[in-house]
């Protein structure tokens, strides 16, 4: 990939990035604070350099929105953490800076461009006219440099391992917590939820993009979802009932990602079947 590749935005209206950028499609966590209550959403990176990353998020973002980024380099073995906020927003797609990002992620990131960008030194022609012991002494600096990168690397593996260790047992614990409520909702039967009660109990909303075709031809409307939400608060089906078929598939990307208070009933939180309703309407 040429220097000017990498300097060139995204797509116009995002601004012209102070740092070259390296393409990177990987699984990325975004953690945001969102009215108390840490949020985590999915999403895919872009690209990636020492500075921020650009990503494709399933959430509704906004400039000077501060979060918390988590990913993998590929062949990497550690996640790289890091603080950052939002810079600007064209869709789904975010470019990010990071805050605080610690020296030792910094060498990852620089190790894994030159694994995939390495820079010329000059090839033949300055092997040609430097000596053979100054060319073997610029080997030798060289490679003394790739080795203090890869144990600074090492040295974070081993500082992260404790953090990656106990992130997975407590996630594998979360799981298994989880195993006797989903085996007690095969036996218990689902309420019927009022639409506006759910409502209420919404916490984390998507909006839903406008489809450009439906767009064009100036088609809106409002399309109602059959909805099951799951005792914990996520959506386990949807299935449109009525509406612009041109919408349909707008509205269902948008609520998979929505999440909600558990609905109780005598205490327990319990599996439910409701209707929404999603507006589609040209500003």
């Amino acid at each position: 990939m040429s220097s000017a590749a990498a300097r060139a935005p995204l797509r116009p209206g995002i601004p012209p990035r102070k740092v070259a950028r390296f393409p990177l499609s990987v699984p990325v966590d975004v953690t945001v604070l969102r009215s108390g209550v840490l949020d985590t959403v999915p999403g895919r990176s872009l690209d990636v350099c020492e500075g921020g990353l650009a990503a494709v998020l399933a959430a509704d973002l906004h400039p000077g929105d501060a979060v918390a980024v988590q990913l993998r380099l590929p062949e990497m073995g550690v996640a790289l953490q890091a603080k950052a906020i939002i810079r600007h927003r064209a869709a789904l797609r975010y470019g990010m800076e990071f805050l605080s990002l610690s020296p030792e992620h910094q060498a990852m990131i620089r190790y894994w461009i030159d694994s995939i960008d390495p820079r010329p030194s000059g090839g033949a022609t300055v092997a040609a006219t430097v000596p053979m012991g100054r060319a073997r002494a610029t080997q030798s600096r060289q490679g003394a440099r790739v080795r203090r990168v890869l144990w600074l690397v090492l040295a974070v593996m081993v500082v992260a391992v404790g953090f990656v260790s106990w992130k997975w047992y407590e996630t594998w614990h979360e799981l298994e917590s989880r195993v006797p409520a989903k085996l007690g909702e095969q036996n218990a039967p689902r309420v019927q939820v009022p639409a506006n009660e759910i409502q209420q109990l919404l916490i984390h909303k998507v909006d839903p993009v406008y489809p450009q075709a439906a767009l064009e031809r100036s088609v809106q409307g409002i399309v109602v979802l059959h909805v099951v939400i799951a005792s914990d608060g996520t959506v386990l089906e949807l299935r449109p009932i009525s509406g612009p078929q041109e919408l349909a598939p707008a509205a269902v990307d948008a609520v998979k990602w929505w999440r909600f208070r558990p609905y109780r009933v005598n205490g327990d939180p319990v599996e439910v079947e409701t209707e929404l309703a999603i507006e589609f309407r040209p500003q």
